[in-house]
């Protein structure tokens, strides 16, 4: 019986290149094992977003790759294909950069919790837009940080604030409630 250690790390090899080279990166690769039934799950981003016919693609471009490769797993096997959710925790530069203008919940390891937009960032630390004022965040500073789902689009000030482009539509300017 294969443990999910030894049948990730060679899949690893294999489906890795395989998301790189459609444009994704890969986030998560989590291989289950119940018997000799296996669970392969691929957690993949972008920096454009993915989207369901990128997940349909790459479902049939990593199945094809793993019957090809069914020594590595050695039993039955589903394949899940997914993108991160809302609510996974920002933990990376990149996680950062695909939130900007984003609103973010940020809990500091100093015990302080923070709304706020998010700007520019960069390898060790993000601008944040909190209350009004620019602030530079350091990662190492964040214990948790995830993004907060808007039901109303930000407001045009922010957005220009951090440098990016405001979405106010005629139906906006005409109804700003």
């Amino acid at each position: 019986m294969s443990s999910s250690r030894s049948v990730q790390q060679p899949l690893l090899g294999v489906l890795e290149p395989l998301v790189r080279d459609a444009g994704f990166e890969l986030d998560e690769l989590d291989v289950r094992v119940a018997g000799r039934r296996h669970t392969v799950k691929l957690v993949v981003d972008a920096d454009t977003g993915v989207d369901l016919d990128d997940i349909a693609r790459l479902s049939r471009a990593a199945a094809t790759e793993l019957d090809q490769h069914e020594h590595l797993i050695g039993g039955s096997y589903t394949l899940e294909v997914t993108s991160p959710g809302v609510d996974r925790p920002l933990t990376l530069p990149r996680h950062w950069r695909r939130a900007r203008l984003r609103q973010v919940v940020v809990r500091l390891r100093e015990g302080a919790t923070l709304v706020a937009r998010v700007g520019e960032a960069g390898e060790d630390a993000v601008t944040v837009l909190v209350e009004g004022a620019l602030r530079e965040l350091r990662y190492a500073d964040v214990a948790h940080a995830a993004v907060q789902v808007e039901f109303r689009s930000p407001p045009d000030a922010e957005i220009r604030r951090l440098g990016g482009t405001p979405h106010t539509t005629e139906e906006d300017a005409e109804d700003p409630a």
